[in-house]
């Protein structure tokens, strides 16, 4: 007979999902982790929901701001059985994850209610895998823009009261002003649930209860722009000077960037911050740092941001390669102007990892010169793109050609030359 496995130690902290049906609305295994509690933390509105007569444990309210509290509070009641309460799901947007990274995953035990999402998918008969989330949780409502695709289903995590007519602004500003909304209240309270329904664009509802969720089905209106989800966004969508990535090349660039979750580009040269944006769009994960030495053009690129959905885009307002000290180390590096000025090109070089990739952009022969030394030097990918836009000529049609740019993309590896993208250089004359 084998013997039994050992058991697990004791979880420092146990995290109780609660929903607005309260102590009701728990598992049997919810309420003996809170009768079992010395000590019971939770915002003031989950407390509330537990009655005092169900636990008789401590309370501590979190203080505001909660997340760096965290540490502090966890601290002041070591050695004791701590409960956390939580708004359904503790691991969905929830402490559950500033929990795990402050006492480590093996140390927490998580017991989740349903989330305010399954909730709302449930009542609008939507599938939750084929259901956009989008939290406003702390987070500015531009982030929304993202988001917005003709006929996509939105879920917006509501930061209060008056996050429904936030979202019905910006969608007629965006313009999906023919998009249907319903506002859910107080999703799983059997006496309190309501709906509020109407369009975007004629939304005049009073705000409501704080406890919400906003159910948007997506209408583009006819007149508006149309952005796709992939890079080469319309240059129209962009606000700038003449210092924009234009389309075609943006999107051959950011083919050569190879954006993936999680990762960080340096935007060396920032411009309209196009090259930036789009990064930051390929997925809701993905930062970027913007460098650009024009504050007017600085302010530019954050407008941009904003307007296109990742007001989270870092802007640093500064001449490179100075500008660039102390920054986070990139996974990819962007090079779209000043690639003469002393030492630039050399310190974007540095700061990549084993594995990051460089791409630089130049219309000039001397920057050319550059690029086509460094890829002599260092291999990868040394291109020149070249773009013809069809005009009129008197009664006819004719190619007016834009400049051609010269590309240098490369994967940095751990000697010159032995990243992925190097040139294959022959033996000998083989022509």
């Amino acid at each position: 007979m084998s013997a039994p496995p050992p058991a697990s130690p004791p979880s420092a902290v146990t995290v109780v999902g609660i929903g607005a049906d309260g102590w009701a609305g728990l598992s049997g295994g919810a309420r003996e982790a809170l009768r079992a509690a010395e000590v019971l933390v939770g915002g003031a509105r989950q407390l509330a929901l537990v009655p005092d007569d169900a636990c008789a444990a401590e309370r501590v309210a979190w203080p505001s701001p909660l997340r760096p509290a965290v540490p502090g509070v966890l601290a002041a009641h070591a050695g004791r059985r701590v409960c956390v309460l939580a708004s359904g799901d503790p691991m969905f947007y929830g402490i559950g994850r500033a929990l795990a990274e402050v006492v480590g995953a093996g140390s927490l035990r998580v017991l989740p209610h349903p989330s305010s999402v399954s909730y709302a998918c449930a009542r609008l008969g939507w599938p939750v895998e084929d259901t956009e989330v989008v939290t406003l949780v702390g987070r500015p409502a531009e982030r929304l823009a993202a988001a917005l695709y003709d006929g996509r289903r939105i879920l917006v995590l509501s930061a209060g009261a008056a996050t429904p007519a936030e979202v019905a602004a910006l969608l007629r500003d965006r313009g999906f002003g023919p998009s249907r909304m319903r506002v859910l209240e107080r999703l799983g309270d059997a006496e309190k649930e309501r709906r509020v329904e109407g369009v975007a664009q004629d939304w005049a509802e009073p705000s409501g209860d704080p406890l919400n969720v906003v159910a948007v089905e997506c209408r583009r209106a006819p007149d508006a722009q149309r952005l796709g989800a992939v890079p080469g966004l319309p240059d129209t969508a962009y606000e700038h000077d003449g210092q924009l990535t234009k389309r075609h090349v943006r999107a051959a660039t950011l083919g050569a960037l190879a954006p993936a979750p999680g990762e960080l580009l340096w935007d060396v040269g920032g411009g309209s911050g196009s090259i930036a944006v789009e990064w930051m769009r390929a997925h809701r994960s993905c930062r970027a740092v913007s460098v650009e030495r024009d504050p007017v053009r600085a302010e530019r690129i954050g407008r941009n941001a904003r307007a296109l959905g990742v007001p989270g885009l870092r802007v640093v307002t500064g001449a490179a390669p100075g500008a660039l000290a102390g920054l986070p180390t990139p996974d990819a590096v962007f090079v779209g102007g000043g690639l003469t000025v002393p030492g630039l090109l050399d310190a974007c070089w540095d700061a990549l990892p084993v594995g990051g990739r460089l791409v630089a952009n130049t219309v000039t022969l001397e920057s050319e010169a550059l690029l086509a030394d460094r890829y002599r030097r260092l291999g990868g990918e040394l291109v020149r793109l070249a773009v013809a836009h069809a005009v009129p000529v008197g009664g006819f049609t004719g190619w007016r050609q834009a400049m051609p740019v010269t590309q240098w993309s490369v994967v940095k590896g751990p000697e010159p030359g032995t990243g992925p993208g190097s040139p294959h250089v022959p033996s000998g004359d083989q022509r």
